[in-house]
């Protein structure tokens, strides 16, 4: 079982370096753990970029931003501004993880990050393989919080 390791310093690099972040499964219910975690990140200087078929298709926002029906389009939209999503940020069942790692793998993101409760081992391998940093099982919000205050 190879991870990064979720030591402070790395959870701490990640986040450092990691700035712009594809958020898959955002939310736009206010209430939704992906809706907070998002809001609190873009609050604290990240860019955030939703990436929710539904509320694309009708051409939406969440939090201000385009809402985009893929990480593959997201990261197309963004390369156009000159900007590189850093990290994907899955707020999607487990078994839903293996072509978002793909995707990851395939627009240049730096780390595949699964929230709380998500885990895929093969999909964590694939991407670890590709050179990605991965966490698993925990909430980008809740890590930032802990490790910046």
């Amino acid at each position: 079982m190879s991870h990064t390791p979720d030591t402070i310093s790395t959870l701490q690099g990640i986040l450092t370096r990691c700035r712009t972040l594809a958020i898959v499964g955002l939310s736009p219910q206010w209430h939704r753990p992906s809706y907070f975690a998002a809001k609190y990140m873009q609050a604290h200087g990240y860019r955030i970029v939703p990436v929710n078929p539904l509320v694309a298709r009708e051409g939406g926002q969440i939090l201000g931003e385009t809402a985009y029906a893929s990480v593959t389009e997201a990261a197309a939209a963004l390369a156009a501004q000159g900007v590189k999503i850093d990290m994907v940020d899955c707020f999607r069942k487990s078994e839903d993880i293996p072509p978002l790692a793909e995707e990851a793998v395939a627009v240049g993101a730096r780390c595949l990050w699964l929230q709380l409760g998500v885990f895929n081992e093969a999909a964590v391998q694939q991407a670890e393989a590709a050179g990605l940093l991965t966490v698993q099982n925990r909430c980008v919000k809740i890590e930032h919080a802990r490790i910046f205050g």
